[in-house]
């Protein structure tokens, strides 16, 4: 998590939340002090995949309705993958959505 950066607070891992009538769960919630805006992280262990970028973006949006105070900025969402695909990235329509390459050492 240092990798991030020092401004970010743990919240919860596996943060439940209910969408209709079933559960999901968020990998990771954070929130960062610097930005004041929560951060949903998610881990993959696969190479980036256009699925990822919908499932977060549902995600983020569940936090800005839900959770999210009027005087707090809007979420950001980050994707930590086995492999970037900047393609996929390109046409990402939403800016607060980032994905990071981790190396397993």
């Amino acid at each position: 998590m240092k990798e991030l950066g020092n401004s970010f607070c743990f919240i919860a891992s596996e943060y439940k939340i209910k969408l209709g009538d079933r559960y999901n769960y968020i990998d990771l919630l954070l929130y960062n002090i610097e930005f004041n805006c929560y951060v949903v992280v998610e881990l993959k262990i696969t190479e980036l995949k256009k699925e990822y970028i919908g499932q977060i973006e549902v995600y983020i949006n569940y936090i800005d309705k839900t959770i999210k105070k009027l005087n707090q900025d809007k979420t950001i969402g980050i994707i930590i993958c086995k492999k970037d695909n900047k393609f996929i990235m390109e046409y990402c329509s939403d800016k607060r959505i980032m994905a990071k390459e981790y190396e397993l050492v």
